[in-house]
C-alpha cells in the first residue's frame, strides 16, 4: 500500500536525468535552487532513479555495463527547503516508506570497490524484485531479502565547508589518495559554479551524502547538520538489499522515499556536531535478517599475503576476512570469484569483532544461510 503524501515529486525514469531538468541534481552545491518548500512534520514523496541515472540496462553485458560514465552517478531528487532550518540546527529525517522498483542489478569491476585491485574485469547481475525477495538467473539458487532504503540523503554544504572539502581532497588526490575532484563533465546542473565546483557524490562527508547505511530503512531517523537556511535536501540511490560492507555494490534500483523532516534548533552548534547520527525504535528488517539465525563467518588477521603482521589495521583484517569468505563460497556452493563478491556485496555482514588485543585486531564476515533457497 502507498503511503499518503502532502506532497509527491514524479520524474520520468525514461530518462536520464539531464534529460528531466528541474527534478533534481548530481553535484552538492548551496547555490542549487530548491524545487519544493515544506513545513515540519509534512510527508514528502521523492521518486528517485538509480544510482546509475539508467545507464545499466536490464540484460545488458558486462563488456556493455563497463563503458558506464562515473560521473553521472547519483542522480539525486531534491534539493527540498525545510522551513525553519538554519545553519546550526539539526535536521531530522524520518524515513517513513521506501518503495522499491520491480528490477535492479550489481555490478563490480577496477572502478570503484573494496577489492577493485583483485577484481579487474567488469561483472554484472541483473535481479527480479517480487513480493520483498530479489532473484536472479546469474545466480541461481540464491534469494536476496530486502530491506529498502536510500543509499544517499543528505543537505547543501555551506560555500565555506565547501572550500575546506575542496582544499583537503585535493591534499588527498596529490598523496595518491583516490579521490574524484569537481568537474563539469555530465554534471547536472550543466553550467556556471555548480558544474565546475559542485561536488562529486561519491564518498559520504560532514553534510551526509552517498552513506549506504542499510539500517537507514523505513522507520530510521537521521539527524544531519544543517549548513545553509532551508537545509535544501535530497536523496537518490535506492538499494533493496545490501550487506555491512557493500564491497562493490548493493542491489541497485530505482526507488521513491517517503519521509518528512524535524528541525532541532541549535543542537549542531549546541554539541559542535560536524556528522551523521541516527536512531531507531524498532529492527531495521525482520528480527530473522537483522540477527540471523543461522550464518556461516570467516575471520580476518592483520596479516598480509607475504606474511607481514601489521598492527592494528583493521582494513587488512576486513579485506582478509572479506577473501575468506570469498574463498568458502568459491569451495562450499561453486560459484565464481565474481559471484562470491556480489554474494558479500549484498548480503555478508563484517563485524569488527575486537580492537583490544594488539597487534592483531580482529573481523569477522557473517553469511546468513538462508539466502539459499535449497538449505
Amino acid at each position: 500500500m502507498t503511503p499518503n503524501a502532502d506532497y509527491y515529486i514524479a520524474i520520468d525514469r525514461s530518462k536520464r536525468l539531464a534529460e528531466d531538468p528541474g527534478t533534481g541534481h548530481n553535484r552538492w552545491h548551496p547555490a542549487i535552487p530548491p524545487i519544493l518548500t515544506v513545513d515540519e512534520g509534512e510527508v514528502v514523496a521523492l521518486e528517485a532513479r538509480d544510482a546509475f541515472d539508467g545507464q545499466i540496462k536490464p540484460g545488458m553485458h558486462a563488456r556493455d555495463a563497463a563503458g558506464f560514465n562515473v560521473n553521472r552517478i547519483h542522480p539525486m531528487t531534491g534539493p527540498v527547503w525545510v522551513n525553519g532550518a538554519e545553519p546550526g540546527d539539526i535536521l531530522e529525517v524520518h524515513v517513513t516508506a521506501v518503495e522499491p522498483g520491480s528490477s535492479g542489478f550489481t555490478i563490480q569491476g577496477p572502478k570503484f570497490g573494496f577489492l577493485r585491485d583483485i577484481y579487474s574485469d567488469d561483472f554484472v547481475v541483473h535481479w527480479k524484485i517480487n513480493d520483498g525477495v530479489a532473484t536472479s538467473e546469474d545466480l541461481p539458487g540464491i534469494r536476496i531479502p530486502g530491506a529498502p532504503f536510500m543509499g544517499v540523503m543528505g543537505v547543501a554544504p555551506s560555500h565555506d565547508l565547501m572550500n575546506i572539502i575542496h582544499r583537503r581532497e585535493a591534499e588527498l588526490k596529490r598523496c595518491g589518495g583516490s579521490v574524484s575532484l569537481p568537474n563539469a563533465d555530465a554534471a547536472v546542473p550543466g553550467a556556471g559554479d555548480i558544474a565546475r565546483d559542485g561536488l562529486i557524490s561519491m564518498p559520504p562527508r560532514e553534510f551526509a551524502g552517498n552513506m549506504d547505511i542499510k539500517q537507514l530503512s523505513a522507520g530510521a531517523r537521521v539527524r544531519i547538520p544543517v549548513y545553509v537556511p532551508g537545509a535544501l535536501f535530497s536523496t537518490g540511490d535506492g538499494h533493496f538489499a545490501q550487506g555491512d560492507n557493500e564491497c562493490c555494490t548493493a542491489v541497485e534500483m530505482a526507488a521513491t522515499l517517503f519521509c518528512s523532516f524535524r528541525v532541532i534548533k541549535g543542537e549542531a552548534r549546541r554539541r559542535g556536531i560536524d556528522h551523521v547520527e541516527f536512531t531507531r525504535e524498532d529492527y531495521h528488517t525482520t528480527a530473522e535478517l537483522a540477527a540471523p539465525r543461522r550464518f556461516y563467518a570467516t575471520t580476518g588477521l592483520p596479516i598480509s599475503r607475504d606474511g607481514e603482521n601489521r598492527s592494528e589495521d583493521l582494513n587488512l583484517s576486513a579485506r582478509n576476512a572479506l577473501i575468506h569468505m570469498i574463498d568458502y563460497l568459491i569451495d562450499a556452493y561453486g560459484m565464481t570469484r565474481q559471484q562470491a563478491l556480489v554474494i558479500c556485496s549484498v548480503a555478508v555482514d563484517l563485524r569488527i569483532s575486537q580492537a583490544v588485543n594488539m597487534p592483531n585486531y580482529l573481523v569477522s564476515a557473517f553469511l546468513p544461510t538462508d539466502i539459499f533457497s535449497d538449505r
